[in-house]
């Protein structure tokens, strides 16, 4: 496997400038090897990661238990306020890149997941979901706020890093609360009748 990502990487690197930091965050090397993503590439990610998270809490808002409804809130409230800051950033010039109007279809893949998703199932479906997505905009932003090419995009990435960390505590309690609740029901639950014959 890391011989697949080294050639990998040394390719894109290759392929020229802008083209090798979109294919390193499409395929995920940038985060594997540390590399900065280019303002475009973090622009659109952070973005999509925001429109996503507002999007997905909405539907934990209406399927989801106790805990992932007040973390929804929590996410609602948070990534409006960093949506309304990165489009201010840019709208306003200090930034050059173009923030996105609709899902890609890794994201709307995952939306329409959790739309899908019976209130049941709906715990097993957004938590672990919510870890992983808090995991990939903690690296995301680390790692533009340690070697992004805009100054002031960087010192944001840097001032919002923490919130993302706290948001990927709480997802990751909430995910493991979810886990230790299913494997005591499962210990709990009665042993299935055998009726001899």
């Amino acid at each position: 496997m890391k011989k697949f990502l080294i050639v990998l990487a040394a390719t894109t690197m290759l392929t020229g400038g802008a083209m090798a930091q979109s294919l390193g965050e499409q395929t995920g090397v940038n985060s594997v090897l540390g590399v900065a993503p280019s303002t475009a590439d973090f622009v659109k990610e952070a973005a999509t990661s925001d429109m996503l998270e507002i999007a997905a809490a909405k539907i934990a808002q209406q399927k989801g238990n106790d805990a992932e409804k007040k973390f929804a809130g929590e996410m609602i409230t948070d990534h409006t306020k960093t949506s309304e800051a990165l489009k201010g950033l840019v709208t306003s010039g200090q930034v050059n890149a173009e923030l996105p109007t609709q899902f890609d279809s890794s994201a709307q893949a995952k939306l329409d997941k959790l739309t899908a998703a019976k209130h049941e199932d709906f715990p097993a479906t957004y938590d672990p979901m919510q870890v992983s997505a808090h995991k990939a905009a903690v690296s995301l932003f680390d790692r533009y706020a340690k070697g992004g090419d805009n100054k002031m995009l960087q010192a944001w990435a840097a001032k919002t890093l923490p919130t993302l960390k706290h948001h990927l505590v709480m997802a990751t309690k909430m995910n493991e609360d979810r886990r230790l609740q299913t494997v005591g029901e499962a210990k709990t639950a009665p042993a299935p009748r055998m009726d001899r014959k």
